[in-house]
Parts: C-alpha cells; sequence; structure tokens
C-alpha cells in the first residue's frame, strides 16, 4: 500500500485550483486533478471563517484522518485539495467522513466505481 504525501506549497495548491475540477456538499469542497504519478497528494485548506485556531485544526485533523482511514477506497495519481466549509466546524468525525465519501463517490474517485 503506497500512502500519500501532502500539497505543501502555494502554487501546488494553486494549479489544482486552476487545472482541477471540483464538486461540494454541506461541508467539503473537493478539488481533483491528475499528478501523472502512482500515489495521491493530499492538501486540507480550513480559512479563518471556519473557526479560530482550535476549530480550525480540529477541523483539519478529522478531515486528514477521515481520509487516512479511507485511502485505500480511493484511486491512485491525484492530487486532492479538500477545502472545509463553515459548517464543518460544528460536526463530528462521522459527519466528515460521509461528506468525504459522498464527494469521492461524485468524483467517481472510489475504487470499484
Amino acid at each position: 500500500m503506497i500512502f500519500s504525501e501532502s500539497l505543501k506549497k502555494n502554487r501546488q495548491f494553486q494549479s489544482v485550483y486552476k487545472n482541477g475540477k471540483s464538486y461540494a456538499n454541506k461541508y467539503l469542497v473537493m478539488y481533483i486533478w491528475e499528478n501523472g504519478t502512482d500515489r495521491n497528494r493530499i492538501g486540507i485548506s480550513v480559512s479563518k471563517k471556519v473557526g479560530n485556531s482550535v476549530v480550525r485544526h480540529r477541523v483539519t485533523r478529522l478531515v486528514r484522518e477521515s481520509y487516512r482511514l479511507q485511502e485505500a477506497v480511493f484511486n491512485s495519481g491525484l492530487d486532492i485539495v479538500i477545502v472545509a466549509r463553515q459548517g464543518a466546524a460544528s460536526v463530528d468525525y462521522f459527519k466528515i467522513e460521509e461528506a468525504l465519501l459522498q464527494l469521492g463517490r461524485r468524483h467517481c474517485l472510489l475504487r470499484g466505481q
């Protein structure tokens, strides 16, 4: 199993925003762009509109953990940027995981789809 890397640089995020395809639901927005490698790179963005730093870090941890546990069901070779919406601040892990999988299905990213 090959694990994901992180998108770290601003230009990496910008290229996914500019070239990628996006879908959204109540809690998350997901941008997808093929990266030409055999592994996924994931970036998580939580703006100050979501809440203070404690809330933003909590949302970031929830999104990262839900992706980590579901990583095996996602196709590989993608740059994925997940942007948290304001509603994400007030929900639990299971809602975030459900929202992530829903966007994965919408993008047809899940294996066996």
